[in-house]
């Protein structure tokens, strides 16, 4: 096999194939990335075996068909040092040469019939979701999904679709962030699909995508990737038992305002205590040294009593930072309860800090 093309697409390819690699053993067919040949097409893949990645490109000239396999991250690395030129790859003697006018680099190779099969997209049940709806939601809830907690369902989104719509869900049992997409669903579905498969959707994504399940994998494809990622096994808690059924106040919250005012204080302090009076917001610092911050804002709260809450702040940090508009709202009961942050269709509950 002897395929060439510019330094831009080559590399271009390689960086966006190296989160799909296994990193911790370079012994593994799976560190290696596999180049393909089909049809005038090149086809490259990378996959860790949990989630894989096909990027299908006409940018690169085949001279001699075949396939092959190298360490994704050694070839990134060549290829970087290499100048914008033209980069040949070339198969000889199982051996992968990498060529630029007066430099030559050599790459150990795999077999790639060893190579492990990506998923198919035959006899799998379609989302019939608008796609881009999908990737901006999963983009909402993407700062409350858990990593490393020993219960696996958290390390995910649930993604549950009813009749009428359809809710986008992560936690990390501190808060709770739901993203609902309304509109009629002609099938009922629900899957967790891992953190790491919810971020590299966001990067990968930007226009219209297929979405294909089963009971093991998610695949989404447009013209130029196939992306699969296996689904997490396990039972989502039941959210829905979490979202308060009432609240006692609601203030609406200018959304600039509060960024100001909540950033000077984590300054000295990530943990805030928040004191709402009728007509002035108090932020202070939470903080067991001789330490401390203070500042308000003035807005009518239309409180008749005094009112603390104390919570972290990266919490309401991450749910203001995916709203557009310029001001959202506040829901909250006593200060020992769950709170909520509400914009339109996507909501935080979040469990304060009690002394």
């Amino acid at each position: 096999m002897k395929i060439r093309a510019s330094k831009q697409i080559i590399e271009s390819i390689l960086i966006n194939l190296q989160p799909f690699l296994e990193k911790k053993d370079a012994s593994q067919i799976t560190s290696h990335i596999l180049f393909n040949t089909q049809n005038d097409k090149c086809i490259v893949k990378a996959t860790d075996s949990e989630i894989g990645l096909q990027i299908i490109t006409d940018n690169i000239a085949i001279e001699a068909e075949g396939s092959f396999t190298a360490n994704g991250k050694k070839l990134l690395d060549i290829v970087r040092i290499l100048k914008d030129d033209e980069i040949i790859l070339e198969i000889l003697d199982n051996t992968l040469i990498i060529k630029q006018k007066n430099s030559k680099f050599k790459l150990p190779t795999f077999d790639p019939n060893a190579y492990p099969h990506f998923p198919t997209i035959e006899d799998k049940g379609k989302i019939s979701l608008d796609s881009l709806s999908l990737i901006q939601n999963l983009k909402k809830i993407s700062p409350a999904i858990d990593t490393n907690n020993p219960k696996f369902e958290l390390n995910g989104a649930l993604i549950n679709i009813t009749n009428n719509s359809t809710d986008l869900v992560g936690t990390d049992t501190r808060r709770l962030a739901i993203a609902t997409i309304p509109g009629e669903n002609s099938e009922t579905l629900s899957i967790i699909v891992p953190k790491k498969a919810i971020l590299e959707i966001q990067k990968l994504f930007l226009d219209q995508i297929d979405i294909y399940f089963d009971e093991t994998n998610l695949i989404i494809a447009n013209e130029n990737y196939f992306f699969y990622t296996r689904l997490i096994n396990g039972k989502f808690p039941d959210y829905q038992r979490i979202i308060p059924t009432s609240t006692k106040h609601q203030i609406v919250l200018p959304k600039k305002e509060m960024i100001d005012a909540i950033k000077m204080i984590t300054t000295i302090s990530q943990e805030i205590k928040m004191v709402l009076l009728s007509d002035t917001i108090i932020f202070e610092s939470l903080s067991a040294d001789n330490v401390e911050a203070k500042t308000e804002i003035e807005i009518n709260t239309g409180l008749e009593d005094k009112f603390e809450l104390s919570f972290n702040s990266k919490y309401i940090l991450d749910f203001i930072s995916q709203i557009n508009k310029n001001d959202f709202t506040i829901e909250f009961n006593e200060p020992s309860l769950p709170f909520i942050v509400k914009d339109d269709n996507f909501i935080t509950i979040i469990m304060p800090i009690v002394a």
